[in-house]
């Protein structure tokens, strides 16, 4: 039970690292934070079941239309929105307050069209049977949305470490007053985090069915719990520590259905307050302001 809990529990990590990814790619840039990410992940959770159902596509086929589609969306929203943020004196209380208003507009528009009922995506659309990994029996779903979500991470390591892009991303992230004061255009690279924040949400979106379980309207506040959890324990403002932030909630999550069932929703709270009270920057870290 102990290695298949730990083993269960790597591959739900690195879908949860995918979870956060997005989010604190956002704050890294932009130092907002944005509420409305787990809805976004239940919006592409919904366009891959609307995508199977109605059209037959398959999930594989479903993710990149998502992610297209998704980071279209985020560069109009980014411009219509966040801009205005900037000029206000705390940006980062007024995105609280903005992102958690669009977060329960998104909420309520997609209980009205889609109704409260759960609904899933069957499984034997990744694959029919289990899946043998180090001598334990896994399924073949989870390992698939695990390794796709391990892929995405990988992508965004070789866009922001491997691109002239991602240089300029990870210059406004170290210091948007430096970065501005070198000519970089802020506004540019910002809308491409966005964007890209956004895309990233939708991804997870695809594969939260055979991840999560089952989609409804309202599953995008428990999203963002766990999303904060795992960006806070990595570390905020850092997008590639969410990996680990996301490693020991997926570990501490199968460890605590395994040998604790009933105390396992408390995880991301009691992760959250360990954290903050210990290390409040976070694993890999460095001091930033929330809000």
């Amino acid at each position: 039970m102990l290695a298949h809990a730990l083993l269960g529990g790597v591959i739900y990590g690195c879908y949860f690292a995918l979870v956060g990814l997005g989010l604190n790619l956002v704050f890294g840039v932009m130092r907002i934070v944005n509420l409305a990410h787990g809805d976004v992940l239940m919006l592409g959770a919904y366009a891959a079941f609307f995508l199977f159902h109605l059209l037959g596509l398959s999930p594989f086929i479903a993710a990149p239309v998502v992610i297209v589609g998704f980071f279209l969306l985020g560069l109009p929203f980014y411009y219509l929105v966040v801009p205005r943020l900037a000029l206000a004196k705390d940006a980062e209380m007024l995105s609280l307050i903005l992102f958690f208003g669009i977060q329960q507009i998104i909420e309520a528009l997609a209980a009205i069209a889609f109704g409260s009922s759960e609904r899933s995506i069957p499984g034997r659309v990744l694959g029919i049977g289990p899946f043998h990994l180090l001598g334990e029996t896994l399924s073949r779903a989870w390992v698939i949305g695990g390794a796709i979500a391990a892929a995405a991470v990988l992508a965004l390591y070789l866009y922001l470490y491997h691109t002239r892009s991602g240089l300029l991303t990870r210059a406004v992230m170290a210091s948007r007053e430096e970065a501005l004061a070198s000519g970089i255009d802020m506004h540019r690279i910002s809308a491409r985090a966005f964007a890209i924040g956004l895309a990233l949400a939708g991804l997870a979106g695809v594969f939260a069915p055979f991840m999560l379980g089952s989609v409804t309207p309202a599953m995008g506040t428990s999203v963002n719990l766990a999303a904060f959890a795992v960006i806070i324990v990595g570390s905020l403002g850092n997008p590639l520590g969410t990996v680990a932030g996301g490693l020991i909630y997926g570990v501490g999550l199968l460890l605590m259905q395994t040998y604790a069932s009933a105390w396992a929703d408390l995880l991301p709270n009691l992760l959250l307050i360990g954290v903050l009270l210990v290390r409040p920057t976070g694993l890999l870290g460095r001091r930033v302001r929330l809000a």
